[in-house]
């Protein structure tokens, strides 16, 4: 298995090709149980609100490459991408981020949603013979590297 940083320009483009297709897929998914976003800013607020943002390194290549500047080494206690409760990395967030909705008739329609599609990811990373990491966020912005 190779490492995202071993792959050619080409293939790393195709990869997150695949990742942004996946994307869009969740996206029609999540929207279909028509979750309100109460923008409240909780999803990007980690230690306030009890959670870990966990991506795999197939997403954090398509973070990296095309995500707002951010300052490191980055506090795990929050989102660096959170700016006035807003994402301002909105088109490149996580499959963890797109699946988080603070609405009470969303509860419990995230998590099938969210192992499908990881299933996917890592059945992208099988086909494309590259490691699979999963990590929390912070661990991939610090390292500034889809490769851990």
């Amino acid at each position: 298995m190779r490492k995202i940083s071993d792959l050619t320009l080409k293939e790393r483009t195709r990869l997150q090709q695949q990742v942004l297709k996946l994307y869009d897929s969740a996206d029609e998914e999540i929207h279909s149980h028509k979750p309100v976003c109460l923008a409240s800013g909780k999803c990007c607020r980690f230690a306030e609100y009890g959670h870990t943002l966990f991506l795999s390194n197939l997403e954090a290549e398509v973070l990296l490459q095309h995500a707002p500047s951010f300052s490191t080494p980055t506090d795990a206690s929050f989102c660096p991408f959170q700016v006035e409760k807003l994402c301002n990395a909105r088109e490149y967030r996580p499959l963890g981020c797109r699946v988080y909705f603070c609405d009470p008739n969303y509860a419990g329609k995230a998590e099938p949603i969210t192992e499908h599609f990881l299933a996917q990811l890592k059945s992208i990373s099988e086909e494309e013979q590259v490691q699979w990491q999963y990590a929390p966020l912070h661990r991939f912005l610090d390292a500034r590297s889809p490769d851990l």
